[in-house]
């Protein structure tokens, strides 16, 4: 067995969110009362008793969404599993980066904290959507954003073969909807986020996360991560602080992040943190292997996924 450690990024939060997991485990409690103390923000009240809209705010979603991954991460250190090569989406890569320890704990909640505030704060002034294309080849969407007349509108993720997102000015995101049904897509779903993430309109935001990132200190991997800039893992020589301010600015390679670690020999998939939507996404890549996909977003989930691992084999106890 080999295992992969996937970590969901925005949209995939909901109100009350680890709360389980947070009553359980006294490890995991700390994990949220540490985030506290650094950011000043009470990430247990907004993740486990909403409202929504606050919840949704992108300064609160990417703090709560990385606390409870990161809560779900200590316990199954605590229980001796590990990855050999982690991967998030979008912002789920500083979960993977933390968990590598290429970037400290603390810097890495404090750079989440400042990336969800310039992503929030420093948007450009319209109206923005992202939607999701399914059923379409990546060269097709491409090919329907380029034929949009009303505005702004570029691919953003490549998350599976069928499934890409694009990001842009509302009114050209549903005129690439109407253009999309019209040649074949079989569904368009618009995304409960609140900016044209992954796109050059976050210039700004990524200039000044690129500041923040220039005091962070970068230490060496003791695992693999695979950067959603090109899908491929990074290197000791990599310029990582230049590599996440481009992130922003930039389409996520997530279907090609999968197909390397597929190809690097993962077997076994653990998604940590809320929802389900990247265990959808490896559901839909191609391989003839057989592949365990496993999800953790609430206790149930996490000590099935814990007796699964240790009944294999895996573990040192």
């Amino acid at each position: 067995m080999k295992i992969g450690f996937l970590f969901p990024g925005q949209g995939s939060q909901a109100v009350g969110m680890g709360k389980d997991i947070y009553e359980e485990y006294k490890i995991a409690k700390d994990v949220y009362d540490r985030v506290q103390e650094l950011t000043r923000i009470d990430v247990k009240k907004i993740s486990f008793g909403g409202p929504e809209e606050i919840l949704n705010e992108t300064k609160y979603t990417q703090i709560a969404i990385l606390t409870m991954s990161l809560a779900i991460l200590t316990i199954l250190k605590e229980n001796n599993i590990k990855a050999e090569v982690s991967a998030g989406l979008s912002l789920g890569e500083y979960s993977a980066l933390i968990y590598s320890n290429a970037i400290s704990f603390d810097e890495g909640v404090k750079l989440v904290q400042k990336r969800g505030e310039y992503m929030q704060n420093l948007l450009p002034k319209g109206d923005f959507q992202m939607a999701a294309v399914m059923g379409m080849s990546d060269e097709d969407v491409e090919e329907v954003c380029k034929k949009v007349k009303s505005g702004f509108v570029v691919p953003a993720n490549y998350n599976s073969p069928g499934q890409v997102v694009i990001s842009g000015e509302k009114e050209a995101v549903l005129e690439a909807e109407s253009i999309a049904k019209e040649a074949g897509a079989k569904k368009v779903r618009i995304l409960k986020t609140s900016g044209p993430f992954h796109t050059e309109k976050l210039i700004e935001s990524a200039n000044s996360l690129k500041k923040e990132l220039e005091k962070v200190k970068i230490n060496s991997f003791n695992s693999k991560v695979i950067k959603n800039l090109d899908g491929m893992e990074y290197t000791n020589s990599d310029d990582v602080r230049d590599i996440l301010a481009k992130h922003i600015i930039n389409p996520v390679r997530f279907s090609k992040t999968l197909e390397n670690m597929l190809k690097d020999g993962i077997d076994t998939f653990i998604e940590i943190g809320p929802g389900k939507t990247l265990s959808g996404f490896v559901k839909r890549m191609n391989t003839d292997k057989k592949i365990n996909i496993l999800n953790i977003n609430n206790v149930k989930d996490l000590k099935e996924t814990i007796n699964f691992i240790k009944k294999e084999g895996n573990v040192d106890e």
